[in-house]
């Protein structure tokens, strides 16, 4: 393709279109094909064939073989260092997503301040806010004293000749999105400009040994904004959640070639920053109120650590007409699902009323393990009747109606013990731990909970027709 030839490529996912059209290929997305220049000229200008025109073969080596542990770099913050797997590697790129104003930015100048206290030298770039803004933010956190270096600058290659100069241990940009490449003939935060800063970034990491982290603006779907080729070339993907009505806030690895997936850092904003929590079941339990109808505890696991949090349900009555469903929290299309589960496999009907599901304390469930739980709260606001205050829910439910087994049944029932609850409902499969303290109250089939919730002739549960007939057993774990 020409240097200079248009190319048309969606905003969404980078998909590139020989000519525009209102609906990308790619991923679906309604009018985000946008015009670009040439793919030629969105890449810096050290990429590409070598001077001389000769092309090095690229070397082999066997499969065989043992490598040491990547060396680590310790923030001296246990849930940043938790999520990052062990702390940071140098020589990574680690990209952190969230939503504007969620506190990504007090938290990286948190972290840069902590690597720069243990010796790293750490230079902090900034495309969005003046030196005086974030030195501001320094002297509301106490972090004035740290030997942090601060940079006010969009021109990618003015901040690359400064790395090139300094070598620091650690960098953090902020954000990728107002970076700008002058080779690159389109607007910054374009997908081309996006995507070659972010290989000259992660190229310069690779290549002097730098930690390099990147700040990502996110989309109104909560993905981060850009091509997703981004998200492969870097080597940790974390997002910073949280709800603008709650203290805490949940740092979740999506991807980490140096630690597990899924892991999670819990903090908890306060006047001087971002607080880490040590435990955070505790936290998000600290608030439950008095018994009230539509309220479980679901026992689950984030990434290696058990998380117990509170699911609340509301069943009102709807007008005439659709009902609304309102979700925060979890997956709206799995309450769709349990609810027609509910109808179909126990005869108890909700879909002519409103339902209203929330996850306290602004945490995000994706694990299928709430399932069961989501069915507790639900059909204790339907029936009314709070649930036993001592008891933990966890299980997957299928379509049929049948619980199925959860992993890591012993780190949720050994985190449920210690917080002082001793009865939980499981699938059956659960294989009871020793000296937990637990009892296990066996749950084959969906109807068996809603027979224990409801009564067995209770409201909605209908005439048992749809019931599979399976019991269920307790045993002490």
């Amino acid at each position: 393709m020409a240097k200079n030839a248009p190319i048309f490529v969606c905003a969404e996912c980078g998909a590139i279109h020989a000519r525009w059209t209102g609906r990308c290929d790619g991923c679906g997305a309604w009018n985000s094909v946008q015009e670009e220049t040439g793919v030629a000229a969105s890449l810096p200008k050290s990429v590409g064939v070598s001077r001389t025109g000769k092309t090095r073969a690229a070397a082999l080596v066997s499969l065989e073989g043992e490598e040491p542990a990547p060396p680590r770099l310790s923030a001296a913050v246990e849930e940043l260092d938790r999520v990052l797997g062990g702390g940071l590697v140098p020589a990574s790129a680690v990209l952190v997503g969230g939503d504007p104003g969620i506190g990504k930015s007090t938290l990286l100048l948190q972290a840069a301040a902590a690597f720069a206290r243990q010796g790293a030298k750490c230079v902090y770039v900034s495309g969005e806010e003046a030196t005086a803004q974030i030195r501001m933010r320094a002297s509301r956190l106490g972090l004035q004293q740290a030997p942090v270096s601060l940079s006010a600058e969009t021109d990618l290659n003015a901040i690359l000749a400064m790395l090139e100069t300094e070598r620091p241990m650690v960098a953090i940009v902020d954000s990728i999105q107002t970076m700008w490449l002058d080779s690159v003939e389109s607007a910054p935060g374009s997908v081309s400009q996006v995507r070659a800063a972010a290989h000259a970034l992660t190229a310069f990491a690779k290549r002097r040994g730098s930690a390099v982290i990147l700040v990502g603006h996110v989309t109104k779907e909560g993905q981060i904004a850009g091509p997703r080729v981004v998200e492969h070339m870097v080597d940790t993907v974390l997002y910073f959640e949280g709800e603008r009505g709650h203290p805490f806030r949940i740092l979740r690895a999506v991807k980490n070639r140096f630690g597990p997936a899924d892991e999670i850092g819990v903090f908890e904003m306060t006047g001087k920053g971002l607080a880490q929590v040590s435990n955070p079941s505790a936290l998000f339990l600290s608030e439950r109120g008095r018994e009230a109808p539509g309220a479980a505890v679901f026992a689950g696991v984030e990434g290696t650590r058990p998380v117990l949090v509170e699911i609340q349900a509301l069943v009102a009555p709807s007008p005439p007409g659709s009902p609304r469903r309102a979700v925060v929290g979890w997956d709206s299309s799995r309450l769709a699902m349990i609810l027609a589960v509910l109808e179909a496999r126990c005869g108890v009907a909700l879909s002519g009323n409103d339902i209203y599901l929330n996850v306290a304390g602004g945490l995000r469930v994706t694990e299928p393990a709430a399932d069961l739980a989501v069915a507790a709260a639900l059909l204790s606001a339907a029936g009314g009747d709070p649930l036993p205050p001592e008891a933990v829910y966890f299980g997957e439910i299928s379509l049929s109606g049948a619980v199925r087994p959860a992993p890591q049944a012993d780190t949720r029932l050994r985190e449920a013990a210690r917080l002082g609850f001793n009865v939980a409902f499981a699938p059956s499969q659960v294989k009871p731990g020793a000296n937990s303290g637990m009892t296990v109250r066996r749950i084959e089939h969906l109807s068996t909970l809603a027979g224990e919730v409801l009564g067995e002739d209770g409201p909605g549960v209908g005439s048992g027709k749809n019931r599979t007939g399976t019991g269920r057993g307790d045993q002490q774990a």
